[in-house]
């Protein structure tokens, strides 16, 4: 709910968006929901990296969290 607030207020691509997106990532990867975790994380890493550019910690630590979740898949 609150990332959809985020996005109707801020835009989708906004920062504080994309911090929501990745915080209900990580909720989907500790319950085990892979799937729904590996969509929306794909999303805010695409995002952040067109907001920040490729080298920034920022989108190194989505990048970083997207393995973790393929990890987990086997994949």
């Amino acid at each position: 709910e609150v990332m959809e607030k985020r996005q109707q207020l801020l835009g989708p691509a906004h920062p504080h968006t994309l911090t929501s997106m990745g915080h209900l990532a990580s909720t989907y990867m500790n319950q085990g929901k892979w799937i729904e975790a590996e969509k929306l994380q794909v999303e805010v890493m695409e995002k952040t990296q067109q907001l920040l550019g490729s080298a920034h910690p920022g989108t190194l630590r989505t990048v970083g969290n997207l393995a973790r979740i393929y990890q987990n898949q086997g994949k």
